[in-house]
């Protein structure tokens, strides 16, 4: 895509950025699992927070799982991180989207409070931001991006 900056100044930055992201999900989903180990895969129950969160067993393996995908992906890199990037920052919001939708309902199969939908909308929002920002490409790749910035 034209509009996607490639070899960006401030990758690195980016890079440790989806980082922290992963880092985040992976220990939240690690704490989550030690504490609604007892419960069902997918309680619904207000008294299960994790970090402050609501949260229940299935969406604790849910977020190690996102998280490791993300830590992997920007261990490997190669424009490999870029995609896992985007995609799970879009899987991240749609699933939070409805969960705000179904907040007070049965439908809230994820035991999603409005603290969980803020923050995993911040932290899917930065790792878009990360995604977006941190491609990897050649000389010519670069030059025909910012002769496409330029024509704007």
């Amino acid at each position: 895509m034209a509009h996607t900056p490639v070899n960006h100044p401030a990758r690195p930055v980016y890079r440790a950025i989806g980082g922290l992201v992963g880092l985040y999900f992976v220990v939240f989903g690690v704490i989550g699992v030690i504490t609604t180990s007892g419960n069902e895969m997918l309680a619904q129950d207000d008294t299960l927070k994790v970090l402050g969160q609501g949260a229940n067993f299935g969406f604790s393996l849910l977020s190690v799982v996102f998280g490791a995908l993300i830590l992997a992906g920007i261990a490997i890199g190669r424009n490999l991180d870029v995609a896992i990037n985007q995609w799970l920052a879009y899987a991240l919001m749609v699933i939070c989207l409805a969960q705000l939708a179904f907040l007070r309902t049965d439908a809230n199969i994820l035991n999603f409070s409005i603290m969980t939908v803020i923050v995993v909308m911040t932290l899917s929002t930065a790792l878009l931001m990360a995604g977006m920002y941190s491609k990897v490409g050649t000389d010519e790749e670069k030059e025909a991006w910012q002769k496409a910035r330029l024509v704007l």
